[in-house]
């Protein structure tokens, strides 16, 4: 039997820009990230300078500080993004349905994304927060989800695609992407060992996001994903990368492991879908049609 495309080649336009971004390669994957963490460090300066008056020590004190001191980066970021996506042609193939080979064991990735967001929802105390600072930290949580899977699943993957690199290598370097981009924190202060352990968990992640698109078909299903994950993440922890605010309860403590559980999952995945690769289930450059 025979597969459809994976994604829908960006239609070159008139102008060089959206050329350029029309022949893939994977620096170009490269330039986008670099080019939209630069100008969202950018955002985030200026605006820490404009409202930083609004911020104190504690983002999660009130639903201004969350809104000011995480949120309003984000909301520039996303904007940079749909113009970029949409100016360089881009956004048909990084919203298409995916129509690469699913199998049922992507839906674990899926499972272990699921598994620690319901438990933290029902472990959290969200008594220690001041009113409308948790449903502003989810309000932040949806431009989180959008701004990093349009990204990395959305703009990283589609680059790398349209390079002709096979599925297996797609899967991997948009995932080690996403991981070695939490390693700025090493400029926060943080020690090396929580930074590395950081970006190897952001792998397994990324790895997950990466698999929950191709399982779904969507780009859309890792953002909804994404976007709960990370607010009930910083509630349960009171912060972002901060020791835990609420007491342990057994929904905590069982959400726990499920972070370093993504490691191991994603070698597996990378594994299963190596093996794929090498039978000559999918083609090099990642397209179909193939045979099976």
């Amino acid at each position: 039997m025979t597969t459809a495309p994976m994604t829908t080649t960006p239609v070159p336009g008139g102008s060089a820009w959206r050329r350029f971004w029309a022949r893939g390669r994977w620096w170009k994957a490269l330039l986008a990230v670099v080019g939209y963490l630069g100008l969202y460090e950018l955002a985030g300066f200026l605006l820490g300078w404009a409202f930083g008056d609004r911020v104190g020590d504690d983002i999660f004190a009130s639903p201004t500080t969350v809104l000011f001191g995480l949120g309003a980066p984000l909301i520039v970021g996303a904007v940079i993004l749909v113009v970029f996506v949409w100016t360089s042609g881009l956004a048909r193939p990084v919203f298409a349905r995916q129509t690469a080979s699913r199998r049922w064991w992507m839906w674990i990735a899926v499972a272990l994304v699921v598994a620690p967001i319901v438990l933290q929802l029902i472990g959290t105390d969200y008594g220690v927060y001041a009113a409308g600072v948790v449903p502003m930290s989810f309000f932040v949580g949806l431009f989180i989800g959008f701004t990093e899977e349009i990204l990395y699943r959305g703009v990283v993957v589609t680059v790398l695609r349209e390079a002709g690199h096979r599925e297996w290598t797609v899967a991997v370097v948009s995932s080690a992407v996403f991981g070695l981009s939490h390693s700025v924190n090493i400029f926060t202060g943080q020690a090396p060992l929580v930074v590395g352990l950081t970006v190897l968990i952001a792998f397994g992640f990324g790895m997950m996001m990466y698999l929950t698109m191709r399982v779904t078909g969507s780009i859309i299903w890792p953002m909804i994903l994404h976007a709960v994950t990370d607010p009930t993440t910083f509630l349960v922890s009171g912060g972002i990368d901060e020791d835990l605010r609420n007491a342990h309860n057994p929904f905590l403590d069982a959400a726990a492991p499920f972070n370093i559980l993504l490691i191991p999952a994603a070698l597996i995945a990378m594994i299963l879908l190596w093996r794929r690769s090498v039978d000559g289930v999918e083609r090099d450059d990642g397209h179909g049609p193939v045979s099976l």
